[in-house]
């Protein structure tokens, strides 16, 4: 029934994936929007926090499998355009604290780490890692919190 609706199976996963495309965009999108009276630095510690945590892992494991394909006849482009969704919502959140140009960093350090846990599953050090970024990016962000495991920074050099 559902391929005479959809015609192909192709057509079915298109379907499905863009569904699940849309939820995700729309979840992290939620993530990195500024936060009224919040430093973007704060958000982003949040964020990475969601994104890494349980919620997320649905989302990173479906496209992250799209991502590595080279047979890209199920999303054209898809590739090129995971990256550049999150761009301007990071711009726009880093611009809060004068970092706009670094959007592109922030993006391939969370991808980058993602990948990181995704291989040696050691979130601790890519939570501190994070941190590291973080505190590049604004000098009083706060230590990355989950729940009630707070990472601490390396003392710096």
């Amino acid at each position: 029934m559902l391929l005479y609706h959809f015609g192909t199976r192709d057509e079915l996963l298109r379907a499905v994936l863009r569904r699940a495309r849309q939820r995700h965009l729309e979840y992290f999108a939620a993530l990195f929007s500024v936060v009224p009276g919040e430093s973007y630095a704060s958000t982003l510690a949040r964020a990475w926090v969601a994104m890494t945590g349980p919620r997320a892992q649905p989302f990173l494991r479906m496209f992250g499998q799209l991502t590595e394909q080279h047979d890209t006849s199920l999303w054209p482009g898809f590739r090129a355009k995971a990256t550049t969704d999150w761009l301007q919502p990071l711009e726009a959140g880093l611009a809060t604290i004068d970092r706009a140009e670094s959007a592109t960093l922030v993006l391939a350090v969370i991808r980058g780490l993602i990948l990181d846990i995704d291989a040696t599953a050691d979130v601790d050090r890519a939570d501190e890692a994070f941190g590291v970024l973080l505190e590049s990016l604004d000098p009083s962000a706060q230590p990355i919190s989950r729940g009630e495991r707070t990472v601490s920074r390396p003392a710096s050099a």
